[in-house]
């Protein structure tokens, strides 16, 4: 047995270790280039002060809390999970078509925000992630309880890959290298992400919000705003962007917020400009933080209200039930969404959360749809 003594010993060098880490971080953190991390240089915006990205209508968004206690960092760090998370839930994985043509659209959610979207004979890969955590490292930080509906080498060839930003449930760079080995995609993404892939033998196209990537007659990869913030360890916040994107296409366009708090709510408003949208993929999780709030994720409440303002003909709620990254329930997020779309009076096939790997069909009526009062069609 271990004596009094003993234990206070191993007590105060547990403290010292700790002491000497936060110092070590404050240290790395105030340290200057070249130990920072630089992935762009540009002109001053809205959104870019010349050193780092920021959100123009300056709300939080910027990275969390800002004084986590210790158990909320041992969690964080050791991927601690609470109750009512399971170690694991079932999936029933499949294999997509390779492709489908014309104006039919056809949408997969993978898990998490990854999501797999076919029209007009194009597949349209969204923040693809199979890594089995969601952090740095292989032995500590969140860890996946829901497989991915698909598995990595069932994906059918992959033309584009959009790439919202450089969080680690956003961005596994194992599967990106995977897809360029194999299928050699057009990635694209947000400002200085494309420096990064690239230190990694990745092309992408890196682009600021408002900006269009022409794929073809009649559809455009337009980079949209968002309400977030980026970093992929101490030194490189908000060196990134982030955002979402529209494609616009001839049946009605597909949008995806990407990862994103409320803010202003203006990126909705910016997306619904660019034409009706078919299909909307929205952030419904990771909204009810164990820390203080940061405005970095919106509810299913405020999801609802994004679809609404899109004037949306369906969407899908992704972002959930994956990775434990804040303190709501596994099933939470599409309980209180659906609780959400009964209360407004909104058809519940609209707003979808399918399970994982099953094939959603969007049908082609975004006329009708943009005319609803969500619930009762305008004579």
């Amino acid at each position: 047995m271990i004596s009094r003594e003993a234990r206070i010993g191993l007590i105060l060098a547990f403290l010292a270790m700790g002491v000497i880490a936060a110092v070590a971080v404050v240290a790395a953190m105030a340290a200057p280039h070249p130990f920072d991390r630089v992935y762009y240089h540009g002109p001053l915006t809205d959104h870019f002060n010349g050193q780092r990205f920021f959100n123009p209508d300056g709300k939080s968004g910027t990275g969390g809390a800002q004084k986590p206690g210790p158990r909320a960092v041992f969690d964080m760090v050791t991927g601690a999970k609470h109750d009512s998370w399971p170690k694991s839930v079932p999936v029933t994985q499949t294999v997509p078509a390779r492709r489908i043509d014309g104006t039919a659209m056809r949408v997969t959610w993978i898990s998490h925000a990854t999501a797999l979207v076919q029209t007009q004979g194009l597949n349209i890969l969204i923040d693809p992630v199979w890594s089995e955590r969601d952090s740095p490292v292989t032995f500590a930080g969140p860890k996946r309880v829901r497989q991915p509906g698909v598995r990595l080498v069932d994906l059918p060839k992959i033309d584009i890959v959009l790439l919202s930003h450089n969080h680690y449930d956003h961005l596994d760079l194992a599967a990106m290298k995977f897809l360029w080995r194999r299928d050699r995609p057009l990635t694209i993404t947000g400002l200085g992400n494309d420096t990064l892939l690239g230190w990694h033998g990745i092309p992408a196209l890196g682009r600021d919000w408002g900006d269009r990537v022409p794929i073809k007659p009649g559809i455009n990869v337009i980079i949209e705003r968002a309400h977030h913030w980026s970093g992929r360890w101490l030194l490189d916040r908000n060196r990134t962007l982030w955002c979402g994107f529209t494609i616009t296409l001839p049946g009605g366009n597909l949008y995806y917020a990407g990862d994103t708090g409320p803010g202003d709510m203006r990126w909705a408003s910016i997306a619904a400009s660019h034409g009706p949208v078919r299909m909307a993929i929205l952030p419904i999780g990771a909204f009810k933080p164990g820390l203080p709030e940061s405005g970095n994720h919106i509810s299913p409440v405020e999801a609802v209200t994004a679809f609404k303002m899109l004037k949306a003909g369906y969407a899908l709620g992704v972002h959930w039930g994956t990775f434990e990254l804040t303190s709501e329930g596994i099933n939470d997020p599409p309980e209180l969404l659906k609780a959400t779309l009964i209360a407004q009076k909104i058809p519940l096939d609209r707003f979808r959360t399918p399970p994982a790997g099953e094939p959603w069909d969007i049908p082609l009526d975004n006329g009708r749809t943009a005319s609803l009062a969500f619930g009762r069609p305008r004579r």
